[in-house]
């Protein structure tokens, strides 16, 4: 018999911040798509659920291009990243670096160097060099090579920024994509609603998983049907998973004899440093997730670095970190449901 998955995704469209303005929000179109994809390979019943049986919506910077790179060129990009510093604790990669400074080109630049005749490990390094520049300085990579004779003598400034405008149009195409591959997902179209399930079918799921985008720090922090859903699984040993802002959701879990459900659990989320990063986070966020987590109670466990994929298992609660953790939370649920 097929294992039983409850997927409950945020349908708030606005969040407030600090000075009480609203900012767009939904869910993360990676942190939705990329589970339900794996899920629904491996033949999974997937339920998809809001707490108020409405449309979510996926939050419209989630769906820009930098975050759809091609993972060809984001595993080269990141590889050479690793190349920055002898010890990766003093490698410290910010979203800035990741979408404003042009280093997801390298690979391509890579290859077109290899193909004027260069050789492979000199062309490494005179990339690798140059995107520590970049990084270091915080300039533009492309700005950087337009200064390395050597790279200028073999490729046109002109060549260079098509390359660059390739990547870019790649990703464009791939965040298109994503977006078309969610509008046809009818449990995103027509979900069921939160408040509407009965104990009795909630207990008829194998577990839950939670994905995140800013919208759970709205509708999920503090709803009683969240509160029922986790209350009822983890009262069955059940598995409960959240990624990224999903984990907000564990702040609705019931506080019995003045215990949190989840207190002493180790787990993980988006982290404070992740979210000074972020638009909402530079607009100035009302509260943050680690920390209201820690305050809760919660052993917090984040990864070496940001933007990298972490996830956490302790006992029937799995957590990941942030949107890269996607596949790799999907896949820790399927391990634990022995699919």
């Amino acid at each position: 018999m097929a294992k039983k998955l409850l997927m409950v995704v945020s349908s708030a469209r606005s969040m407030k911040l600090a000075d009480g303005s609203d900012h767009p929000t939904g869910y993360w179109a990676e942190e939705v798509l990329e589970p339900y994809e794996r899920f629904e390979q491996a033949g999974v019943d997937l339920v998809i659920a809001t707490p108020d049986g409405k449309q979510p919506q996926p939050d419209p910077w989630g769906l820009e291009p930098y975050f759809h790179y091609p993972q060809d060129d984001e595993d080269f990009m990141l590889s050479v990243c690793r190349s920055f510093a002898p010890d990766v604790d003093d490698i410290r990669v910010t979203l800035d670096h990741l979408i404003r400074l042009n280093l997801i080109a390298v690979r391509r630049l890579f290859h077109a160097l290899v193909e004027t005749g260069m050789d492979r490990l000199r062309a490494r390094e005179v990339l690798e060099s140059a995107a520590r520049t970049a990084w270091s300085k915080n300039i533009d990579l492309v700005e950087v090579l337009a200064g390395v004779d050597e790279v200028t003598e073999r490729l046109s400034l002109d060549r260079i920024n098509a390359i660059k405008d390739e990547v870019w149009q790649d990703s464009a195409a791939n965040a298109r994509e994503v977006a078309e591959k969610l509008a046809a997902i009818p449990g995103l179209q027509h979900p069921k609603s939160l408040a509407e399930l009965t104990d009795e079918e909630i207990r008829s799921f194998d577990g839950v998983f939670i994905p995140g985008g800013h919208g759970p720090m709205v509708d999920l922090v503090d709803d009683p049907d969240m509160r029922r859903v986790l209350r009822i699984l983890h009262e069955e040993n059940k598995t409960i998973a959240a990624l990224c802002h999903g984990p907000a959701a564990l702040l609705s879990a019931p506080v019995v004899d003045g215990v949190w459900l989840f207190e002493g659990y180790k787990m993980t989320a988006f982290t404070d440093e992740e979210e000074d990063q972020t638009k909402a986070g530079r607009l100035g966020m009302e509260w943050y997730l680690e920390s209201a987590l820690k305050n809760r109670g919660a052993i917090f466990d984040d990864g070496d670095a940001a933007w990298v994929s972490h996830v956490v298992v302790d006992r029937n609660l799995i957590t990941a970190q942030n949107p890269a953790s996607s596949e790799a939370a999907a896949d820790a649920v399927l391990k634990r449901l022995e699919v």
